[in-house]
């Protein structure tokens, strides 16, 4: 955990190990509340470094594998009933 706000909603990481082919990986996590109903909108980004070769592999295991997953279980745990 790099930074974290309660004042802005916000988290930034790191991972620092990975046993993807990437480094200098550092996620920002946003909630903005929505003015209609007991909701968020949530935006997560992140940055890193690959090879270029690499680099759409890796952008698409990122939004699959991890912000995909992180939001399926926020939503499993917290979505609406």
């Amino acid at each position: 955990l790099l930074s974290l706000s309660d004042f802005d909603y916000t988290c930034t990481s790191a991972i620092i190990d990975s046993p993807l082919e990437l480094s200098d990986y550092v996620a920002t996590l946003r909630l903005f509340p929505v003015t209609e109903g007991n909701r968020c909108f949530i935006e997560w980004t992140a940055e890193f470094e690959c090879a270029p070769d690499r680099l759409a592999e890796l952008t698409e295991t990122v939004a699959e594998g991890i912000f995909q997953t992180g939001f399926d279980a926020l939503k499993k745990r917290y979505g609406q009933r």
